[in-house]
């Protein structure tokens, strides 16, 4: 017998069949729950941001309801001072409701007069809050007049709130700055956490 016939008697060699995706590796399902685990945070996320902005609409327009209301009821030489006095409480109220979304109820559900005033202006990043201003949020339920600008008070309300939610919303976003005709007091460094 010959050494060549005898090699080609013998089968081929075969190789074995290629590894298939499936099963997955430990490895891939490890990265597939990290995966799964980033989406569904970013959608937790998403919506937050998205329940935050809508809160923050809300309560601008239920602002600018105060301001289009008082405008429609002023007489032709501009509101009178009762029309004042409730455009006053109807701003602290939205004022209020927006700081009761956003602290603990026991913090701010107690606050009157001064002491609102102040938590007012420690949360006011713009520093528009004048000492105008101040008394009238501090007073208008009870004074008797009130002389305060309209246009003053809806301008540092719009922008409390604004900056309120800016700072949920953007941590780490500074302040815009307040128009150059109002006074300015230096803003807080407080990040609302």
């Amino acid at each position: 017998m010959d050494f060549a016939d005898a090699l080609s008697d013998m089968a081929d060699i075969h190789l074995p069949a290629e590894p298939g995706f499936w099963p997955l590796a430990p490895g891939w399902w490890v990265l597939a729950a990290l995966l799964l685990a980033l989406l569904v945070y970013g959608a937790y996320r998403l919506q937050q941001r998205l329940q935050l902005h809508r809160r923050y609409r809300s309560a601008l327009r239920e602002l600018d309801k105060c301001l289009a209301t008082l405008q429609a009821n002023a007489g032709t030489d501009g509101p009178d001072m009762e029309q004042r006095l409730v455009y006053v409480n109807e701003v602290n109220s939205v004022l209020r409701r927006v700081a009761l979304s956003h602290f603990e109820h026991n913090r701010v559900a107690g606050l009157s007069g001064q002491d609102w005033v102040a938590f007012i202006k420690q949360h006011d990043r713009a520093g528009r809050l004048t000492p105008e201003l101040a008394s009238a949020l501090a007073e208008g339920r009870f004074a008797p007049r009130c002389d305060v600008d309209t246009g003053a008070l809806h301008g540092m309300a719009r922008d409390w709130i604004k900056n309120l939610y800016m700072a949920k919303i953007k941590p780490d976003a500074t302040p815009e700055t307040a128009p150059e005709s109002s006074p300015r007091t230096k803003p807080t460094a407080d990040h609302h956490a």
